[in-house]
């Protein structure tokens, strides 16, 4: 899958950092304050959505108070030391990273999260020199499924979208990639494991660790 390809792109939770269980607990501390619970259809709702869009639809939908940059920071504050000391790589990630590197692609980190807890958890898993750069969500005009945050990654880079190979986990983060031309491999993630199927549809292969890639063990799909 990487035959052709200049540049390497990575989502970040649920693709790279085994992170999406940190968020039921946020969600749920967060939003009892004002006397609510989180729900699935919640979940399904925000996926691909940035940070400022998800600040905004949990503002809206549950009559928050505070203003959306103040949610966002309180988020961040209380996401920041389970990102900097309890979030860890997906299998085989480290392994895959510095391969790649020695390979000489260039590489980039393409999140819907904060630049605040991306750094913290690249910085605690020692992969943060692995990546020519950071772009996220809300520096781009739209979330995830649109191809914005992909087409500035690779605009960052210097490589045209048919020289990128994605990593995502979820529907709405592959359909981003593909929109915006690229091959994308989707990363099993147990966060998503009820849309399995809709993700293999979707992608152009499947793997359950990284070590997949280099050893050719990976699913094509689509």
């Amino acid at each position: 899958m990487l035959n052709g390809k200049k540049a390497v792109l990575f989502d970040l939770d649920g693709t790279l950092m085994d992170s999406m269980w940190v968020w039921e607990d946020i969600d749920r501390e967060y939003l009892g304050r004002f006397g609510h619970a989180p729900t699935k259809d919640m979940q399904r709702a925000i996926e691909g959505m940035s940070f400022t869009e998800t600040a905004q639809y949990f503002k809206k939908r549950y009559d928050i108070p505070d203003s959306v940059e103040e949610i966002k920071t309180e988020w961040n504050r209380l996401a920041y030391d389970v990102y900097a000391k309890r979030v860890g790589l997906k299998p085989g990630a480290f392994g895959f990273l510095r391969e790649i590197r020695r390979r000489g692609f260039v590489t980039a980190i393409t999140s819907s999260n904060s630049r605040e807890l991306i750094r913290a958890c690249l910085a605690s898993n020692q992969v943060e020199d692995c990546f020519d750069c950071i772009t996220i969500s809300c520096e781009v005009a739209k979330g995830k499924p649109a191809p914005d945050i992909y087409l500035h990654a690779a605009s960052a880079l210097g490589v045209p979208p048919e020289e990128c190979l994605v990593f995502e986990d979820i529907p709405m983060g592959i359909l981003a990639a593909k929109n915006a031309g690229m091959q994308v491999c989707a990363v099993e993630d147990e966060f998503s494991a009820d849309q399995r199927e809709k993700i293999r549809a979707l992608a152009d292969y499947y793997i359950r660790s990284y070590d997949e890639v280099l050893s050719g063990g990976y699913e094509t799909c689509g």
